[in-house]
């Protein structure tokens, strides 16, 4: 498949590329990882005015539609600036709920979509398998909790769909700004197991979709900081990117992550189309794109030295989001696992 982006397209990349710039997202993501919001809510505002948190939303509930493609234009650039927040999984909550609209259960899309794409409500999702803990929490005004319908965690009966009462004091996570905390039992929404059940699993390939995305952009980001660091830093009297093994290095980086892309613009065709190969897309593209920013952050690491390692380098925003990003909403052997197992089907 050839794929070429429209001019629209590349205009609204290019138009969130200038407004995340102006933000000067690396502060915003430091303030973010003490506890300090404000900087990321203002930030979080502008997204919804940019139409950023509608793109998975359909029209009835407040949204611009369910437009996978540009969802993966935008993500790349949340990825490329290191925004921080709960931004994969209000994605995950829109399809979600518009999944259970369009199975006839309408009641929460119509309460939290609308003011979701406003800016006004900001949600997050904790899936069953995906760990006890939900991603920036202490933010969120909806905390959805998918659980597992039999206490032993079997699927044995369907799952069942909660809000959660509160949340658990904030865990360590190897990316600062991704903020966990285990949710508080909380209210069963009254809705049927099998409606929350395909809910659920379409909720978690749209994640693994706008992971992916994101890991393109943060891989980029990676890529273009080594490049430029490594023609300024010099040894034996030249740059250290005249090097052979330095450019075949990063030209392997180059090459992983230019791969990754038509991965990721292929799961957004099919799930634009709702092609029945959709779920194998997303999980080829989240584990290709996934490899490919973990592989850029160890190549930033390797070639800045001891530097990338501190805190106060700014390259360690994105090598975190890097390592965080790959095992968030299925792990790359999860994800070939699964693509291999659906294309077999």
């Amino acid at each position: 498949m050839r794929f070429l982006l429209d001019d629209e397209q590349v205009a609204f990349g290019r138009v969130l590329d200038r407004m995340l710039t102006a933000a000067g997202t690396p502060e915003v993501v430091r303030a973010w990882a003490r506890g300090e919001y404000g900087p990321g809510l203002a930030l979080w505002g502008r997204l919804a005015e940019a139409g950023v948190l509608g793109l998975a939303v359909p029209e009835s509930f407040g949204g611009a539609g369910r437009l996978p493609v540009e969802l993966a234009v935008a993500y790349e650039e949340l990825g490329r600036h290191a925004v921080p927040g709960p931004v994969v999984e209000t994605a995950a909550v829109a399809a979600l709920l518009s999944q259970l609209a369009d199975a006839g259960e309408p009641g929460p899309a119509r309460r939290w979509l609308p003011r979701v794409c406003a800016g006004e409500a900001r949600v997050t999702l904790a899936p069953p398998g995906g760990g006890p803990y939900a991603l920036d929490p202490e933010v969120c005004d909806g905390v959805f909790v998918v659980r597992a319908g039999a206490p032993d965690g079997s699927p044995a009966l369907p799952p069942r769909l909660f809000l959660a009462g509160g949340h658990g004091p904030v865990q360590p996570s190897v990316d600062p700004a991704r903020r966990l905390a285990r949710p508080a039992p909380g209210a069963e929404l009254p809705l049927p197991g099998p409606a929350v059940r395909a809910a659920a699993a379409h909720a978690a390939d749209w994640a693994a979709f706008a992971c992916a995305a994101q890991a393109l952009g943060v891989g980029a980001a990676l890529l273009e900081r080594t490049v430029a660091y490594v023609g300024t830093r010099t040894q034996f009297g030249s740059p250290v990117g005249a090097f052979q093994a330095v450019k075949h290095r990063l030209a392997d980086i180059r090459t992983g992550l230019e791969f990754a892309r038509p991965l990721v613009h292929g799961a957004a065709v099919a799930l634009a189309a709702g092609a029945p190969t959709a779920a194998a897309e997303v999980a080829a593209a989240k584990s290709s794109a996934c490899d490919a920013a973990y592989a850029a952050a160890r190549a930033a690491l390797q070639s800045h030295g001891a530097i990338g390692y501190t805190s106060e380098y700014d390259l360690s925003l994105w090598i975190g989001k890097a390592r965080a990003l790959r095992s968030a909403w299925g792990s790359p052997v999860d994800c070939r696992a699964r693509a291999l197992d659906l294309f077999s089907e």
